[in-house]
């Protein structure tokens, strides 16, 4: 009976020895198996809400100066890059028409006034008066409209980009630029440039005429220049999602020209984002698509998301995890979707 008991309680201790061992074998191979990894969770941040758009540089203003009709050019009076002020004369057409109107509008002058002083003592019907009168008035209309197509005048301050003729040529207004429109001289303002950029339609709300812009140049590595929306269009594109705006740039330097590429940014004011360590962050191989690791219950989980900007070492989060969410910052360059991890703290 003695042996029996004794036999039975060596039994059951080496049973119970046996479960114990099995147990630290088991948790000693979960423990190979399973990736040591650093994690981080996941809180919004307060921003400086930001948008960055590549443009190139236009004239603020820019006109191809013509005269209404075609015709003999007497003189042009600028050179490609001459600086020119607003109603300088550029050039002027034969005059012989000019002439002719001028003699014509002094003998209807004459003759009007003349009539006028004898209205005046009723010596002549209202009828004959209303007639001379009439002419008199179109004669100045016809002169004016010559002396204006005569004397071609910079309708703004700028810079002749274009030359087009030589004195003495004819002008037969045949369209002859690359715009595809018939000049005698092109005049572009650039004391003040403009930029058109196209804005994502989810932005629509927050822009508005007035919104400071920030402007850099490549070729000016340690400048910047201020601008500022002066027109938002309307509408927006259904192809490409976005609208249009135009920035106005202040260039009393001239450094900045047309055709220049350069950086616009424009301050959205502040907010709120959700920010992770850009470290974290891991690409799908062969598309441009991003996603990170989570931690759930010491399992690595695999979750897509969509990015922002970039800020110096975090990246901006759009879509995909929310505050509160553990995410694996160390060691996830290793793991795979459902991978088990040990956290380190």
């Amino acid at each position: 009976m003695t042996l029996t008991l004794v036999a039975g309680i060596l039994t059951f201790g080496t049973s119970c020895n046996s479960k114990n061992d099995k147990n630290k074998d088991e948790k000693a191979i979960n423990a190979k198996q399973s990736f040591p990894v650093k994690t981080m969770i996941v809180q919004q941040e307060s921003i400086s809400r930001t948008i960055e758009y590549t443009t190139s540089l236009i004239p603020f203003e820019e006109v191809y100066l013509a005269p209404s009709t075609p015709g003999k050019i007497e003189n042009i009076y600028v050179e490609i890059g001459d600086h020119v002020s607003q109603g300088q004369i550029i050039a002027t057409m034969d005059r012989t028409n000019l002439e002719q109107a001028r003699i014509n509008l002094l003998n209807l002058e004459t003759n009007f006034r003349r009539l006028d002083t004898l209205k005046k003592t009723n010596t002549i019907s209202e009828q004959k008066y209303d007639e001379m009168k009439t002419a008199y008035n179109a004669a100045k209309v016809s002169f004016q409209h010559l002396l204006d197509n005569t004397q071609l005048k910079a309708p703004f301050s700028g810079v002749i980009s274009g030359k087009y003729f030589e004195d003495g040529e004819n002008f037969s207004g045949t369209p002859n630029t690359q715009a595809g429109k018939s000049a005698i001289i092109s005049i572009v303002q650039i004391n003040q440039l403009k930029a058109p950029i196209g804005i994502s339609a989810s932005y629509f709300p927050q822009i508005t005429e007035g919104m400071k812009a920030n402007i850099t140049s490549e070729i000016y590595p340690d400048l910047s220049f201020d601008g500022e929306i002066f027109r938002i269009y309307p509408t927006i594109d259904n192809a490409t999602k976005t609208f249009t705006v135009e920035v106005k740039i202040k260039n009393d330097n001239l450094k900045l020209r047309p055709g220049m590429f350069s950086k616009i940014k424009l301050d959205l004011g502040k907010g709120i984002a959700i920010l992770v360590p850009t470290i974290a962050l891991i690409k799908q191989t062969g598309t441009n698509d991003m996603y990170v690791f989570l931690n759930e219950n010491n399992i690595a989980v695999k979750q897509p998301i969509k990015t922002g900007r970039i800020i110096d070492d975090k990246t901006e989060v759009l879509e995909g995890i929310k505050e509160g969410a553990e995410i694996i910052i160390i060691g996830q360059n290793k793991l795979e979707n459902k991978t088990p991890i040990i956290v380190e703290k």
